[in-house]
């Protein structure tokens, strides 16, 4: 597990155990929403569109004597550019050096050609795979049962959980089970922590998600946004923001009529990067056209999507 980060020396207190499960599943089955609700608080953007998590976000949950990282994958995927290139290869990645794999499925939609494909790629996995079963509050106690049994048929899965992220039902269930499959170890984060995400990513992940909530067809998958800088005086907080687009017509859908959606956007943002960083909040947004970006190793780069 080289490339996970290192654990502190162990002390004399009483014994803990710590380690990895990574979160895989197909686009917008939860896993992001699954995250939050294991760790307790907000640490991953939530959308209804496929796409959302870029990045592998290390979510970190803990107690008294355990510490559980969570790793939210990007969905699963057949990579088309660059950016799904760098999406898959994390995923391959992060799930050989974690300690366990959890898979989440959406038990609305049952088990698709999607799901059967991720199941191939974890066959042979060395450590142990958990299935949980999202959504179930969505659908009829007939329709969990067959979904809960397809998910079994799988042939992977040494457990299996139905769950709803949105609602809690059965997420302290998994938790429990998660836990134990964890071995003994230091903490690898401060108790305190609960993401390894830079402040510049988590602001900028703010700000996509007010977008993804408000934009329909090509736009989300084409914008990224970059916080250019980020200045507290007197506990008040001046953000300065861009907005990646790669088409004219795209910066034009974001800033909308007379410049009623990015003004939308920005105060949705500002709401909730005041909320993360607790004082008042003065945000700057700006949209710029940069073609082609997902495609540009450069930009993906200086993005911090590996």
């Amino acid at each position: 597990m080289s490339s996970q980060p290192h654990g502190v020396a162990p002390g004399t207190g009483p014994a803990t155990r710590s380690g990895f499960i990574a979160l895989a599943g197909r686009p917008n089955v939860g896993k992001s929403t699954l995250t939050n609700a294991l760790v307790g608080t907000k640490v991953a953007i939530v959308s209804d569109k496929p796409q959302t998590t870029r990045r592998a976000i290390r979510a970190v949950a803990g107690g008294v004597d355990w510490q559980l990282v969570l790793i939210d994958l990007p969905g699963v995927q057949r990579p088309r550019d660059a950016l799904t290139e760098r999406m898959q290869r994390r995923v391959e990645t992060e799930t050989d050096d974690a300690d366990g794999c959890l898979m989440v499925v959406n038990a609305e939609q049952g088990i698709g050609p999607g799901d059967r494909f991720i199941a191939s790629q974890l066959r042979n996995a060395t450590v142990p795979i958990v299935i949980a079963v999202n959504k179930i509050d969505r659908i009829e106690r007939a329709k969990t049962a067959a979904v809960l049994q397809a998910a079994d048929d799988l042939g992977i899965a040494e457990s299996i959980f139905p769950i709803s992220a949105r609602k809690g039902d059965g997420v302290e269930q998994l938790l429990d089970h998660l836990v134990s499959l964890l071995p003994s170890g230091p903490f690898y984060f401060d108790p305190r922590q609960r993401s390894d995400q830079s402040e510049s990513v988590l602001l900028a992940e703010l700000v996509r998600e007010q977008i993804l909530s408000r934009t329909r067809e090509e736009v989300p998958h084409a914008v990224e946004v970059e916080i250019e800088n980020v200045e507290e005086r007197d506990g008040k907080f001046r953000v300065d923001a861009m907005v990646l687009v790669e088409t004219e017509s795209q910066k034009g859908i974001l800033i909308g009529s007379g410049g009623r959606m990015i003004k939308a956007i920005g105060v949705g943002a500002r709401r909730a990067i005041e909320h993360e960083l607790g004082g008042q909040v003065h945000l700057a947004l700006q949209v710029r056209v940069r073609r082609h970006w997902r495609a540009d190793e450069r930009v993906l780069d200086r993005l911090g999507i590996e």
